[in-house]
């Protein structure tokens, strides 16, 4: 693997991109869409082609982590070939975001073909909650999605659960028993300002790592882990058990100063920071030069002079980037 050759202004090295497949998906969460969603039109939709391409000019410049999200990334057809062609490109880490709901009978194809680990998102384990929070999901799906998983050898599987309070922040301590229980990682997340909402107050409904932490403690030890993922979760260990409890803290402990990612949007945007405008549109670029990806590979590296040093997300519920998370990309 080539050293990287995406540096930004501030010294951080990028070597880890996100791609979005679709910002389609078969639940509608309240913290990341609107009930009544409107999806792209297909032309505007990088292909699969088109997103291998991104890929692997990005491996070529050094990028040694993908993640595929979404929307939900098992609703776009034929996901497996795009999976068995970037498997093949020699990352040291090749994951996917996924809601779980497909993960029954998906998790070993999706193994098979290539793929390293998964998070899955797990907010609830009430049936009731769980289906409030998703509006459309069936927990029992993405129970046997976990339980497939883990049958299928993943070598990295991890929960995210985005805590909100009043809606699930009580089943905290029953969340780190169930991750537990199945030896897989968890990690909380505090929600994100994206995307105009009214179904709940995001400013009433944030529930700081910290408060999370505090929660656990009554429970279990918590030791910092020594280990560094690369990522925006902060990893504690339990004196007891081998897994990991994250926590992503976009508000309360932003993680800007180590940042090494960036996002490609499904429809080609290069998003240099999750929470700012700062983009360039690689679609654009994809289907004007359609041989040569010298152009392609310039202009990644040129963009990375628009990461910006970092977001500024408030805590008040206060929406500074309009577009919701499925547009993004997890």
């Amino acid at each position: 693997m080539p050293k990287s050759k995406l540096t930004d202004r501030f010294g951080r090295t990028v070597n880890y991109v996100r791609l979005s497949v679709t910002d389609r998906c078969d639940f509608r969460c309240v913290y990341c869409m609107a009930e009544d969603m409107t999806f792209l039109p297909r032309q505007q939709v990088l292909t699969l082609e088109e997103i291998a391409r991104v890929a692997r000019n990005f491996v070529d410049l050094g990028t040694e982590k993908i993640r595929l999200t979404g929307g939900e990334p098992m609703v776009r057809k034929d996901i497996l070939e795009l999976v068995r062609e970037i498997g093949t490109y020699g990352l040291r880490d090749f994951a996917m975001t996924t809601n779980g709901s497909q993960l029954s009978h998906m998790a070993e194809p999706l193994r098979k073909a290539g793929l390293h680990r998964l998070n899955i998102s797990l907010d609830s384990l009430d049936e009731d909650k769980f289906r409030t929070i998703t509006r459309t999901g069936r927990l029992s799906q993405v129970l046997d999605g976990i339980d497939a998983a883990r049958e299928a050898g993943f070598r990295g599987i991890k929960l995210n659960t985005v805590v909100m309070k009043g809606r699930n922040d009580e089943e905290i301590p029953e969340l780190i028993e169930f991750a537990r229980r199945k030896q897989v990682d968890i990690s909380f997340i505090e929600e994100m300002p994206l995307g105009e909402i009214s179904e709940h107050d995001r400013g009433l409904a944030l529930c700081t790592s910290d408060e999370v932490r505090d929660i656990i403690r009554k429970r279990h030890d918590l030791v910092p882990a020594t280990e560094d993922s690369g990522g925006p979760a902060r990893y504690y260990r339990m004196p007891d058990s081998p897994i990991r409890v994250g926590f992503i803290s976009p508000h309360s402990h932003n993680f800007c100063s180590t940042c090494n990612r960036v996002r490609v949007t499904v429809e080609g945007r290069l998003l240099l920071c999750l929470g700012n405008e700062h983009s360039v549109d690689l679609r654009r670029v994809l289907r004007g030069n359609p041989v040569n990806d010298e152009k392609l590979r310039q202009t990644i590296i040129n963009a990375m002079d628009l990461k910006p040093e970092r977001h500024h997300f408030s805590s008040d519920g206060d929406v500074q980037i309009l577009r919701f998370m499925n547009m993004t990309g997890g």
